[in-house]
């Protein structure tokens, strides 16, 4: 059994592509008795090897009290015949220097000899005396009865065997499965006093209907046929027909357990009730199964027994069985209390074949590794006889192993997961375990299959939304976009969900650590990394298209099933805490500017603190707090999946599955379905000066706008925003008079929407959609002396801007830039995809048709009405970075006159010089604070 085992279980196995699996030239012949001839010349010379199979087995022990009979047979035909007696037979063997032997399982008894051609016929001759004739006594019978007791005897110390039987007659209720080949101990007890009965069976199943010969090697066919003929046509076949009693459904779990006398390891064994040899395609798909989803290379392999080192040995077992067999995973657990956790694992695994479907290249990479493996096995003449006969009995054929891998080689995912949801029930599962010591009390209450089922774990179905922009891009991009963000931090907590999202992407698997992650990626050249703003997570995995199911496999493990080590944490949380204090406070002015005026004009609100967190929010965050983060905010329900490039039609079906598993949870929310936040309106100007040891000074500047995306005025304010400062480029404003005309700074920007890490690109990340939104002014660091001046020129053109809006010639160039560059917005894969989520947040339609055509109808009236109705000059919130904190506040309430001194003159700007420089910030002392940079971020 457990040789045939091995050749069925690497499952997948396949046809050559040029045709059959078997490459040779077979002849067969049935004779009038009905005794099939299979003829199989191999090309190997001199030896030849006979192989007859019998259809009998275990399975056709159908008298109650009477099992053990078919392996009883197998003994008992080497007693020899009258012509032949034992010695004189075994003398035959010996000098045609032979291998022989033989082998019963639950479908077949296997006779077998190789030797050199030339007794070929002697051979023949011998065998068929033993099947026509075979002769023994009461005293034989009843010595080789106590023999096969021994054999018990000697199998009953090995727990496996034990296991079975125990496994066996707790599954089966009424086929002849009930019992193992070796039979019932009781039965076997008394099988001394069943000689009349031995005679009963082998007249009825060793009839030549019943039986194959397969001859192969260096012989010919014809030949083979004549001396067949010669000896074995004589053979009278049987005229008793005995029906196997079937199987009915099974209707409820069944659970057994084997108390074990002798120290060993426990063994868990989980089954269900499966197919037969005959269902073809049902079989093929559960040898693949169990190859894929439990073999060397599977996942739960790779786990249990590399790393977490909970089971020190899996593998499986199906038949073939020529009726409905058990379809068993076999776990030797190391330690009695990891027992039912390891047989819930097993379940899982074939829950999740029932909910997903394997992924295509893994199958094809399955039936590429056994269809080299089997041919690789057959190097000589007695494995390819061997192999022809251990399928040939099911319907006496060559051509059945050829026919059932031609069915391997057709199966596909979808029948896979097909057979998993018609074997995989609750009501099919038997669990058998093994132990010295009582199993747990949790062992023997069987949970239901579909307690494991992603789409079962919550109770309902869960159903992931996807948007899909198929194209030719070999590269694939996966957008997972979770609509929690900072802004769901716990108060006191501020970065949890920025470190939350660290532990997914930078951290390992329970499978995988980080180190072994990168290492797998590297030749690929994957990627997985994160996003975190205010309302959105958003995980990105990038990889060329051959090597997407590999990296699949990587990666969201890492998100699925997270491996939350201490030291993956501690390093996170550290190289968090670094970037918000020596990044970001420490190193960047202009964007800690950028930052703080958010943190100020957001103060009180889920918005009032940076993504990264602050510095008393970090360090209070517990491992625990991001695996509750994680366990109740990374859910199936609150994810949208975008995906690009040349992906295969099958990745939505095994993204659905995979993340269904994430359960139910919080629902998927948009900006449509949250509350507003409200900004601090200031009044007048209100300036907030962060002091830090620094070289120059870095402005922000702005106020709260209720105009998101999605708003009919979005399109105008835009517009009015890249003519008064587009990000990095120099045709606006503010860009022309305080960079370009006085060379105040490096430049000079403005934003009606927030713009990440605005120093390091061009175009604004996608994935930061906000339901409020700041009109701001970003004035990169000037030297200190000016400060009072760049701010003056801001707002001197801001209000300029307001009060006399754009003229028809600076709306008409700046439409037509707009109209054109908002397709460089989009212009690559990820920015594209980024862009349909944000569009999916914000309820409207494709961004770069949506604002062409909003740009389209815009006139110059609705943008100048846009800028007075939303925009202000006056009533702003200042954050400014300056060394000397004390003595810019000083000059600001003094309010005087303030001037540029250029190193080249400059007398075209003499008198707006004077007139910007005489502009009233009419700051009131109570309206400026001065922080201290250490302050900042801190709580």
């Amino acid at each position: 059994m457990a040789a045939l085992c091995a050749l069925v279980l690497p499952a997948a196995l396949m046809a050559q592509q040029s045709g059959d699996i078997l490459p040779f030239k077979a002849s067969e012949k049935t004779l009038a008795n009905g005794l099939k001839v299979i003829v199989v010349p191999t090309g190997f010379p001199n030896i030849v090897s006979v192989q007859i199979p019998v259809q009998t087995g275990s399975r056709n022990e159908v008298e109650p009290g009477k099992s053990g009979f078919a392996h009883f047979f197998e003994h008992m035909m080497f007693r020899g015949t009258k012509a032949y007696p034992p010695d004189v037979y075994n003398t035959i063997i010996t000098k045609a220097g032979a291998r022989q032997n033989a082998s019963t399982s639950d479908d077949i008894t296997l006779f077998y000899a190789t030797f050199a051609k030339e007794d070929l016929e002697k051979i023949l001759e011998i065998e068929a005396d033993r099947f026509k004739n075979l002769s023994y006594s009461e005293a034989a019978f009843k010595t080789e009865a106590r023999a096969v007791l021994g054999e018990y005897n000697k199998n009953s110390a090995n727990p496996i065997n034990k296991l079975d039987e125990v496994q066996r007659e707790a599954a089966y209720t009424t086929h002849t499965y009930k019992h193992t080949t070796m039979g019932f101990i009781k039965d076997i007890e008394d099988m001394p006093n069943q000689y009349e009965y031995s005679k009963t069976f082998f007249e009825r199943w060793y009839r030549p209907e019943h039986v194959a010969i397969v001859v192969a090697g260096d012989v010919d066919p014809n030949r083979v046929f004549q001396i067949v003929e010669k000896y074995w046509s004589d053979w009278k076949p049987g005229a008793t027909k005995v029906d196997v009693p079937q199987e009915p459904p099974a209707t409820h779990p069944v659970y057994a357990h084997v108390p074990w006398p002798t120290p060993t390891l426990p063994w868990v064994t989980v089954a269900f009730h499966g197919p037969s040899i005959f269902q073809t395609k049902d079989a093929a798909a559960i040898s693949t199964l169990l190859d894929l989803e439990f073999g060397e290379t599977s996942d739960i392999y790779k786990r249990l027994v590399q790393d977490e080192q909970k089971v020190d040995a899996i593998f499986t077992d199906w038949g073939p069985y020529w009726d409905p067999g058990l379809i068993t995973v076999y776990a030797r657990v190391k330690d009695l209390n990891d027992s039912v956790y390891v047989r819930d694992e097993i379940m899982k695994v074939f829950a999740a074949a029932r909910d997903k479907q394997l992924d295509a290249q893994r199958v094809a990479d399955s039936k590429s590794n056994s269809r080299y493996s089997f041919v690789g096995s057959l190097t000589n003449t007695e494995a390819i006889a061997r192999t022809v006969a251990r399928y040939a009995v099911y319907e006496r054929s060559y051509d059945t192993l050829n026919r059932f891998f031609r069915v391997l080689a057709d199966i596909t995912p979808a029948d896979i997961q097909d057979v998993a949801r018609k074997y995989v029930t609750t009501n099919n599962l038997v669990v058998t375990t093994l132990s010295q010591k009582p199993m747990p009390d949790a062992m023997s209450k069987l949970p239901a299959v579909e307690q494991f089922s992603a789409a079962s774990q919550s109770g309902q179905q869960v159903q992931i939304k996807f948007l899909e922009q198929k194209s030719v891009i070999p590269n694939v991009m996966i957008k997972l976009l979770f609509t929690v963000g900072s802004a769901n931090d716990p108060k006191g907590k501020e970065g949890l969900a920025e470190l939350a999202a660290s532990m997914i992407t930078d951290a390992g698997s329970k499978s995988m650590r980080v180190d072994e992650i990168q290492k797998a990626l590297f030749p690929m050249a994957g990627s997985f990394g994160s996003q975190v703003d205010k309302e959105m997570t958003t995980f990105t995995a990038v990889v060329h298209k051959d090597n997407l199911p590999k990296f699949l496999d990587i990666v969201l493990p890492q998100l699925l099933t997270p491996g939350f080590r201490e030291e993956d944490f501690s390093r996170l949380k550290d190289a968090q805490l670094n970037a918000l204090e020596n990044d970001l406070r420490g190193s960047n002015d202009e964007e800690l500017g950028k930052e703080e005026l958010q943190n100020v004009i957001f103060a009180g609100t889920p918005y009032g603190h940076t993504p990264l967190g602050t510095v008393t929010g970090i360090k209070s965050i517990t491992l625990d707090d991001v695996k509750k983060f994680v366990a109740g905010n990374y859910k199936a329900t609150n994810i949208v999946v975008a995906l690009s490039g040349d992906y295969p039609d099958t990745l939505t079906k095994r993204l659905s599955t995979d993340l269904g598993s994430l359960g139910a949870g919080p629902e998927e929310m948009t900006i449509a379905q949250l509350p507003a936040i409200n900004g601090h309106k200031a009044t007048g100007l209100e300036v907030e000066i962060v002091k830090k040891d620094t070289r120059a000074t870095a402005i922000s500047l702005g106020h709260p706008i209720p105009v998101t995306r999605e708003d009919p005025d979005f399109a105008a304010l835009n517009l009015a925003r890249v003519w008064l400062g587009e990000h990095r480029a120099s045709l606006g404003r503010l860009y022309d008079r305080i960079r370009e005309t006085r060379g105040l700074n490096y430049g000079d920007y403005a934003y009606v929407e927030y713009f990440n890490r605005p120093g390091f690109q061009f175009f604004p990340s996608p994935n930061i959609a906000r339901r409020s939104q700041l009109f701001e002014i970003w004035i990169r660091p000037v030297v200190p002396m000016n400060t009072q001046m760049a701010l003056r020129i801001a707002l001197y053109e801001t209000q300029k801007m307001i009060d006399n809006g754009l003229s028809q010639e600076d709306f008409d160039n700046t439409k037509n830039y707009v109209m054109k560059n908002v397709y460089l917005l989009t212009s690559t894969q990820g920015q594209r995809l980024g862009y349909a989520l944000d569009s999916w947040w914000y309820g409207m339609p494709d961004y770069v048709d949506y604002m062409r055509a909003q740009y389209a109808k815009l006139t110059r009236q609705q943008v100048n009405a846009a800028l007075k109705k939303y925009l202000s000059a006056k009533n702003m919130s200042v954050v400014i970075i300056t060394k000397d904190a004390e003595g810019l506040r000083d000059t600001l309430l003094k309010d005087d006159p303030s001037s540029i001194k250029y190193d080249a003159p400059k007398p075209e700007l003499a008198q707006e010089d004077k007139v910007i420089g005489s502009y009233k910030l009419n700051l009131k002392p109570e309206n400026v604070k001065i922080v201290n940079v250490e302050d900042v971020f801190t709580k």
